[in-house]
């Protein structure tokens, strides 16, 4: 068996059923022999998007992979690794490398070299005897620790190296560490006894399924609970406890009760600081539960820290908090009543716009049409960067785990598309959707014939103002004489010439018509794209 029969066999032991990929790299022939499906994308950024979404739909039960040539197809893939890095996925990036005796050679790209900083673990294989121990450590780096990209790079002339005959492949496991018990005991104190605690649940509640766990904690002690943008879904947002979810838009919930809160639990967070996030208020005291010691006291101080399985972790406060009195969590009954009034007021300010019946079409209104009419059980719904992320996170209630892929540490326009087509391979039951602007299908829009050719439907929800709408308050420039922000374009047609179901809407009284339209062409197999023709709206809820 060769080098490249030998990691797609691997592969198939480790339950990886989809083989992302750019051509040219022959472990693509070497997966179809093993029924491994391929997929096919127009540029390599997609299709990392795409394993990324399929490993975070599946709490990296199953683990997306991409392979791709070397060189410039290992260039090109950065941006996607680097994505993935930012946003903790793990995924498995196979890409070819120049043969050893020009690898290390100028200007020839090394990507074990080049990629060590934006993943997690990065190998190249240099033998054909060392695939079963380098396919180990990858593996178990991807299903252990904190999750991000792991990166084993195959030289050209290895390819075809023989493996070890005797070569029997185990898949890898799942090893969970809980924080240490005397951390529980004076985080659970300091929890139980707080006046107006609020939990903070990220990413890491997903990964570790932790959703029961939370909801579980927040009933019992009447604590409310906002999420990351990672985090959002971990919490259902039709709960009374429920603040929503933060990041550089937020329903007004968020920031009241942040700015209140006495003690500030961080469950499965980095508490990294980013501009698309939500800022922790000083002055709390903090408990911060994460997987990742790295994380502790790197941008926001914590009194308490709690490393381990966000699972874990939960389970051990909630027995450790039953010693003490509920005294305080009687004294909150009110705070499901006074959630729901201080959104019902900051709803009542934005309802002009989410209702708002003008042309060109205000994306509010798209958004709250789309919330109200999905099925939210079946539903996978993500955002670009930009106006589409602000106008999106705050007003689309999500009540199901892992029905929304938030991101934002990063923001890479255009980062959408792979998402919702790698959440359809993922469940293919469910409507997925991706929302961008006019802007982010500049960077990826032809990978929407991807979705047709690999038969994806995915609903593609595009928001055109014909203008790079949010840099205009930026740019501060007379549109005279700086006109770089004005871009056209009439993407439903791209849609339909790629075979897609593509729509143009412009009267605002078409709306929800034209979203059950796009629906149903999904449901018939055919990726949509509805092309809104909106308004240059900049105003986001951050206050």
């Amino acid at each position: 068996m060769n080098v490249v029969d030998a990691i797609a066999h691997t592969m198939k032991a480790e339950g990886v059923d989809i083989l992302f990929a750019y051509p040219v790299n022959p472990l693509i022939e070497a997966a179809a022999k093993l029924d491994i499906r391929t997929v096919i994308v127009r540029q390599e950024r997609i299709g990392l998007h795409m394993a990324d979404a399929y490993s975070r739909l599946s709490s990296g039960d199953k683990i997306g992979v991409f392979c791709m040539q070397h060189g410039p197809g290992a260039e090109n893939a950065f941006g996607g690794i680097a994505q993935a890095y930012s946003e903790s996925v793990p995924l498995l990036v196979i890409p070819a490398g120049y043969p050893r005796r020009l690898a290390h050679y100028y200007p020839n790209f090394n990507s074990t070299m080049n990629m060590q900083h934006i993943t997690k673990w990065a190998e190249p294989i240099t033998m054909g005897k060392a695939v079963p121990e380098i396919m180990r450590r990858a593996f178990f780096q991807l299903r252990n620790g904190r999750p991000g990209p792991v990166m084993i790079e195959v030289p050209l002339d290895v390819m075809n190296e023989d493996v070890p005959d005797d070569w029997e492949y185990i898949p890898s496991f799942s090893a969970k560490t809980g924080p240490a018990p005397s951390d529980v005991d004076a985080a659970a104190k300091v929890l139980a006894q707080a006046k107006n605690p609020v939990i903070y649940a990220g990413q890491g509640v997903h990964y570790a399924k932790a959703w029961g766990e939370l909801k579980a904690l927040a009933e019992a002690w009447n604590i409310p609970v906002t999420t990351s943008i990672e985090g959002k879904s971990a919490f259902p947002e039709n709960h009374p406890l429920s603040l929503g979810s933060g990041g550089r838009a937020n329903p007004r919930p968020v920031k009241q009760y942040l700015k209140e809160a006495d003690v500030i639990l961080g469950i499965g967070v980095s508490f990294a600081l980013t501009a698309f996030g939500v800022s922790m208020p000083k002055g709390k005291t903090i408990i911060h539960a994460t997987l990742d010691p790295m994380d502790l006291n790197k941008d926001v101080p914590a009194q308490h820290g709690l490393i381990g399985d966000a699972k874990l972790t939960l389970q051990a406060l909630s027995t450790a908090m039953e010693s003490f009195s509920k005294e305080p969590a009687t004294a909150r009954a009110h705070v499901p009543e006074r959630i729901t009034q201080i959104r019902t007021e900051w709803m009542s300010e934005w309802l002009p716009k989410l209702t708002n019946n003008d042309a060109p079409i205000n994306p509010y209104r798209v958004v709250a049409e789309l919330d109200r009419i999905v099925d939210k059980d079946k539903v996978v719904i993500t955002h670009d960067a930009g106006s589409p992320r602000d106008q999106t996170t705050p007003f689309w209630q999500a009540t199901s785990p892992l029905s929304y892929i938030g991101w934002g540490k990063t923001t890479q326009l255009g980062y959408g598309l792979g998402l919702a087509m790698g959440a359809k391979l993922a469940e293919p039951d469910k409507l997925c959707i991706n929302v961008w602007g006019d802007a982010a299908i500049g960077f990826t829009g032809m990978d929407f014939e991807t979705a047709v050719r690999e038969n994806i439907p995915i609903l593609s929800i595009l928001f055109n103002n014909f203008s790079m709408a949010i840099e205009i308050p930026i740019m501060q420039v007379s549109t005279e004489k700086y006109r770089s922000t004005d871009i056209s374009g009439n993407y439903a047609e791209m849609a339909k010439a790629f075979g897609g179901y593509g729509e143009r809407i412009t009267d605002p009284n078409d709306i929800v018509a034209a979203l059950k339209r796009g629906i149903e062409a999904t449901q018939n197999g055919q990726p949509a794209l509805l092309e809104f023709i909106t308004d240059k709206e900049i105003t986001i809820s951050n206050e």
